[in-house]
């Protein structure tokens, strides 16, 4: 029996850093393709929990910019098993209604993987009881750099003064433009660091790190994660109900 969180103080917008599919594996004495495997398996777990949780949007790191320095071979079974959901799993997701959108940079994949996430965003599109934001080919710092970037080429242009440049107009440029900063970050795994995943979202998120492998994660971590969030007072830098910093 899955455990409810303690308070009904739900986080609407949950970031995953699915960490330890590696490890997992060679804990199992199978190669690491294994323990991508059984990685997907642990998503389609984990976003079934966060829709019964009333839990609104989740975003996870699926691919980061990275990822491309990993052995040759073991990037080939990413993309060969990314391209097998988008094809395999997206009449599940899309009978559960879940929508699905990606952010990151598509360019730097093959046409079979950009077809097949333009199809997953639009046979979900309508889709309203979950938001699926699937980060791919992403960077937190990437992302900052192009918004920079873009609103630097703005300024060039004339279309804008650099002093109109403010810290809403940066976020509007963001591969995440339109969306909520997340609420609660989730990392798995055991280590407690960003990895370079949503800097400038996660200004305020609350951060909980679990030492479950992300194989491992299901619906009791998702849940637990959700407790530890609704026992915190969030502040965004100001004080407490008793004037505590």
């Amino acid at each position: 029996m899955v455990a409810e969180p303690a308070s009904q103080n739900i986080p609407a917008h949950v970031a995953i850093i699915m960490d330890g599919n590696g490890r997992w594996a060679a804990h199992q004495g199978k190669p690491r393709s294994y323990g991508h495997q059984a990685g997907s398996d642990a998503l389609k777990r984990t976003i079934e929990a966060a829709a019964k949780l009333g839990i609104g949007m989740v975003t996870v790191f699926a691919f980061s910019s990275e990822n491309w320095r990993r052995p040759r071979s073991e990037v080939k079974h990413l993309l060969e098993l990314f391209l097998k959901a988008l094809s395999e799993d997206l009449r599940e997701l899309d009978d559960n209604g879940v929508c699905i959108s990606f952010i990151g940079d598509r360019s730097a994949f093959n046409r079979a993987i950009r077809d097949g996430m333009s199809r997953a965003e639009a046979r979900t599109a309508n889709n309203q009881r979950l938001l699926l934001n699937v980060a791919v080919n992403y960077g937190g710092r990437a992302d900052i750099t192009d918004a920079a970037r873009r609103l630097a080429e703005q300024v060039a242009r004339g279309e804008r003064k650099a002093d109109s440049i403010t810290e809403t107009e940066l976020d509007a440029h963001l591969g995440t433009a339109g969306l909520p900063p997340p609420d609660l970050l989730i990392r798995t795994g055991g280590e407690q660091r960003l990895s370079n995943f949503l800097l400038w979202q996660a200004a305020y998120a609350e951060l909980h790190f679990s030492d479950a492998l992300w194989p491992d994660f299901g619906a009791e971590h998702l849940a637990r994660a959700v407790d530890d969030y609704s026992r915190r007072q969030r502040r965004f830098g100001g004080l407490d109900q008793v004037g505590n910093a």
